[in-house]
Formats: C-alpha cells, structure tokens, sequence
C-alpha cells in the first residue's frame, strides 16, 4: 500500500477584483435633483490600496450628460477626493452637488500620494480612472466625450498632466449627444478642456519662482521631490517630463487657469508659464489673475471665492456644450 500524497497548497495570490465589472455602490440623493455614487472602485494594483471615486450627477439624466473630472490638491502627500478645499467646505449645497443640478457629472478619484508611489503613479492612476468612466459610462448615464479635467494645487498639476496626455479635442465646444436614452454612450474619453487653479506647471523652476520665499529646489524632502523620486534640481530633466510646461504640444485642449497675485505657495509666474506654452504652441489659454488672491483662495472675500468659482463653471459649460 503505497503512502498518501501529502496535501499540496498553491502560492498563487488571488488576483484583484476587476472594477470594470463590479457592481456600483447605491447611490444616495444629498440634495434635490442631485444623485451621488460614493466611493466607486476603479483600480488597484498589487500592493497599493484600492482608488474609488465619487460620482455627483444630475438625478434626471434624460441624455448622457457630460463629466467633469475633478482632481484633489494636498502637495501629492495629502488630500481627500471630495475636497475643493478650506473655502468652499461650508457650502451648501456643495460645489459639486451645485455642479450636477446644472446638467453636468462630477467625478472626483482617488490617486496614489507620493509616500505611496512617485511619479508617474499619479498619472496612470488618472488615465486609469478616464478608461474607467468610459468603460462604464453606459451604466452610469454619461458622455465620456465631453469631459473636463479640473485640479487645484497639485490637483490642477495633475489635471493639467492628464488633459495633456489624453486624446483631446482642441477647439470647437461639444455638441450633445443627439437622440440618445439614458446609458446609450459609451467608449473613449475625449478631454475638451482642462480647469486649473494656482498649479505647479513647471517643477524645474518651481523653486526659483519664489525669490522671497525659502523654496529649496534641491531640498529632498519637499514636496516636488517627493512626487518625483528626486529632488527636481538633480533631475531637471525628470522634473520637466512630469511638469505640464514639458507636456504641451500642438492640439493640446484649451485652459482655464486662475491663480492669486499673492499667492505664497505657488507662484503666480508658474501659471504664466503654462499659458506661454501653450499660446507658443497654438493652443487656447485664458489666464486669470486674481488680485488678492493666496493659496486656496484664503483672505478673499466671499464673493470673489464665489467669482472664481462661477467663472470655472461658466468654462465647463462653453467647453461640454452645455446651457449656462
């Protein structure tokens, strides 16, 4: 009689949940004609946590309705997916509730932070989450053809990466989708535009934009060389390459970008830098300097907030064809 085989264990891990096929969280009703889906799956790579993101969308969609994608600051280290930042957290409604009641989605991802993964996580993370609204964009009852991307800080870095990279459509404003139902949209994502506010757009002279702050551009623990792997004087040319400055070429979408004339943590003169590339290569490009305005819009009256924030909206709606 021969011995038993001992029993034998497979060392295969299980592969991760595949979110192009997950059912979506229930969605909530936050405000009138407002409908949220909260923290909607979309990637994960081995040894990274997964990335969701939050869905606000007109409750009547009697079309697919065209999305913004809207990406959260913090100096890649920090940050919520569902935070426009310190001025606007008393709203109510909130600003991307106030969005989706005038016919426009709102979905604000996840990404990896820097002590998570350097550069260029944060843009794959980006890319992954347009693949997946256009993978999904039947089910959810949106137009991946007319998006928007949208950031503040090192949100509005990123936002402007990924408008930069992903297929686009320079120009002309989006036309509807005619004689569709509800969910009968689906594909690739065009990026039409791109929104941003007091970004970093050029790393390599992030530090020398700041005469009369202490921004030590070969300094290994700021934020830039955080995001990067190094600090952006040692690798200038890994700093341009994940800077927008580096990324703008012919046919890139046209901008909005709005930045403070006292800002203290990003320089004003990064904005410039952007709108000069851009104007060089053809594209549009409306810089709007904010007098008064620092970081995150602080010290600004309320109804200049409000200024900035109507007039970014006012953008979304020429660049997805949509009634103001």
């Amino acid at each position: 009689m021969s011995p038993a085989t001992p029993p034998t264990h497979s060392t295969r891990l299980p592969a991760p949940d595949d979110p192009g096929t997950l059912p979506l969280p229930p969605a909530a009703f936050p405000d009138p004609g407002v409908e949220l889906i909260r923290g909607a799956f979309y990637a994960q790579r081995p040894g990274s946590r997964p990335l969701s993101m939050d869905l606000w969308l007109p409750r009547d969609r009697g079309a697919p309705v065209p999305v913004v994608v809207f990406v959260h600051g913090g100096g890649w280290r920090i940050g919520r997916r569902d935070d426009l930042g310190p001025r606007f957290r008393a709203w109510r409604p909130g600003p991307f509730a106030r969005i989706a009641r005038q016919g426009i989605a709102v979905a604000c991802p996840d990404y990896r932070l820097s002590a998570e993964a350097t550069a260029p996580a944060q843009l794959e993370d980006l890319t992954d989450a347009l693949a997946w609204l256009g993978d999904r964009a039947a089910e959810i009852g949106v137009d991946p053809g007319r998006t928007v991307m949208w950031g503040e800080s090192a949100g509005g870095h990123l936002a402007a990466l990924t408008a930069l990279t992903a297929p686009t459509a320079p120009t002309e404003p989006a036309a509807p989708a005619a004689g569709t139902e509800t969910g009968a949209v689906s594909g690739s994502v065009t990026v039409r535009g791109c929104a941003a506010w007091y970004a970093p757009s050029d790393l390599t002279n992030f530090g020398t934009d700041h005469p009369k702050e202490g921004f030590d551009p070969r300094d290994p623990d700021s934020s830039e060389a955080r995001l990067l792997g190094v600090p952006p004087a040692e690798d200038p040319e890994h700093a341009l390459a994940y800077s927008p400055v580096g990324r703008v070429a012919p046919g890139a979408p046209p901008f909005l970008l709005m930045h403070g004339d006292e800002d203290r943590t990003v320089a004003l003169h990064q904005s410039v830098r952007l709108a000069e590339a851009l104007h060089a290569a053809g594209a549009q490009a409306d810089l709007r300097t904010v007098p008064g305005g620092d970081h995150q819009w602080r010290a600004l009256p309320e109804g200049d907030v409000l200024s900035c924030f109507t007039t970014t909206v006012d953008f979304f709606h020429d660049r997805l064809g949509t009634p103001a």
